[in-house]
């Protein structure tokens, strides 16, 4: 009864709440990682065991895969990265045959996640506002500009003055031009939800987004506010997903308006704020998928809890390797 968590890269927290929890209920469970570089992957070293993998455009990644979980006693499989959610959901039946489950959405689900005009169309549908895309012929200043497929923050940009736009941003086909949400308007929240094997919502923890560093929250706080029950009414019952869903909303401060921005198929890189405030969606993934057992919604978590974060070390003896 182990379990995997892929990519792992600098994913401890991860790792040391999927080791917690699994003690609790089988004692002699490990949690393993996979990893490109598993010795310069600081969770690989945390982890019970790590196992280095080629890149996920390897043709053999998925035999790969699958070999070190049937070697290593592996039952679930915890994907971590956008780039590897589409082709494991795709081979999902593969590892279900042999008794192990990869805990993702659907394949369905996951190309709405990342393809943002999908996303806003998702978000529209559920009733939810998304910002409005503008064509590159016709847009009004200032304007955010976002890769229709992306991730990390990678080729994103405020555009506040037409000499900030160059021929890279009409060029480029994979880039949106977006209308822009002020932040000095908006307040930017990341929500952690947990989906049941039913696609059923079971717990909503906002946490709003003080600053952020490489595209992840490196401080940040819990906020219990009317994206909860926003996001229920809208999204109590989603086809597909399943699990950790990692989503993004913007709140007017004045107007209380909602926008939804994006959704991560995933455990985001800021989840162990909702874990250290009780959000325990690594207990409720091994009492759904081990234990069998149904999960009830949960909102005791707690409220304004305040994460910073700061750089640590693990250190890698010669002996060690």
């Amino acid at each position: 009864m182990n379990i995997l968590i892929t990519s792992a890269g600098r994913r401890v927290s991860l790792v040391k709440a999927f080791q917690t929890e699994l003690k609790k209920i089988i004692p002699e469970g490990k949690v393993m990682t996979t990893d490109f570089n598993t010795l310069m992957s600081a969770a690989c070293h945390v982890s019970d065991r790590a196992f280095q993998l080629p890149l996920i455009i390897d043709n053999d990644y998925i035999n790969k895969l699958l070999a070190t979980c049937l070697d290593n006693q592996i039952k679930l499989v915890i994907p971590t990265i956008d780039t590897e959610l589409l082709l494991l959901s795709k081979n999902k039946d593969i590892f279900l045959k042999k008794g192990i489950i990869p805990i993702i959405s659907s394949s369905k689900f996951i190309n709405i996640t990342r393809d943002k005009r999908e996303t806003h169309a998702f978000f529209i549908e559920k009733d939810i506002r998304a910002a409005k895309e503008y064509s590159k012929y016709e847009y009004k200043l200032p304007l955010f500009i976002k890769p229709i497929n992306g991730s990390r923050s990678v080729d994103n940009f405020i555009i506040k003055n037409q000499e900030d736009l160059t021929e890279y941003h009409f060029k480029n086909n994979e880039l949106m031009f977006l209308e822009y949400l002020d932040h000095s308007c908006f307040e930017e929240f990341t929500c952690d939800l947990y989906y049941d094997k039913k696609s059923d919502l079971k717990c909503v923890v906002p946490r709003k987004r003080i600053e952020v560093r490489d595209g992840e929250v490196n401080k940040g706080i819990t906020d219990k506010n009317l994206l909860i029950d926003y996001i229920k009414t809208r999204l109590g019952h989603v086809e597909g997903a399943i699990g950790c869903l990692t989503c993004q909303f913007f709140k007017n401060i004045d107007t209380q308006e909602i926008y939804g921005i994006e959704i991560n198929a995933r455990f985001g890189g800021g989840y162990p704020l909702s874990y250290f405030a009780g959000a325990n969606f690594p207990k409720w993934i091994l009492q759904e998928y081990l234990l069998n057992q149904d999960i009830a919604f949960f909102d005791g978590w707690e409220d304004q809890l305040l994460m910073l974060r700061y750089d640590n070390e693990v250190l890698v003896h010669n002996n060690e390797k």
